[in-house]
């Protein structure tokens, strides 16, 4: 018989502070090994924002994270640094991982792709459909479109997730 959390996993309890700082903790001792490894420079600075924990990699050189500032290779690094941290908590982790304001990079990207889609809305479309994406960057194009006015809505499964805006 499945619990309530296995039938609707957004009926988890939310983490404590408590617990997100331990995820932090845990998932900045994963990223630091992964630096070391890679022979990669980086300070690490650990948050804790809109019942997430953050954590971001910076280096005063700007060329010194670009391998791993990638958005293709963030998402990854980030996919196991929770894995990492759910191996030694035994909870689902939300983290969000930044790598050299990666983060702001792909927040800009998306608010263009947005602002191209409300030039179609604006030519007459009845509505605008963006490529799939994570689940981050779906709820950053949900506040992104709410700050333009726009109705945001997910559909698809899985890796085919994507977001559909139409006028309000």
């Amino acid at each position: 018989m499945m619990t309530t959390t296995e039938q609707n996993p957004s009926a988890r309890p939310e983490p404590t502070v408590d617990e997100l700082e331990q995820e932090g903790d845990i998932a900045a001792d994963f990223v630091e090994g992964i630096l070391d490894i890679a022979d990669i420079d980086g300070d690490l600075t650990l948050d804790v924002r809109a019942g997430r924990a953050y954590v971001s990699v910076e280096n005063e050189q700007a060329d010194a994270l670009s391998l791993l500032a990638d958005p293709d290779t963030v998402q990854a690094l980030q996919e196991l640094t929770r894995i990492a941290v759910q191996t030694k908590t035994g909870r689902f982790s939300r983290l969000i991982l930044d790598v050299g304001g990666s983060r702001d990079a792909r927040r800009g990207q998306l608010q263009k792709l947005v602002e191209r889609a409300v030039e179609r809305l604006d030519d007459g479309a009845s509505q605008a459909s963006l490529p799939p994406m994570s689940s981050y960057e779906r709820k950053l194009i949900h506040d992104i479109a709410a700050e333009h006015g726009l109705v945001s809505e997910s559909y698809g499964e899985g890796a085919d997730r994507h977001t559909v805006l139409r006028r309000a």
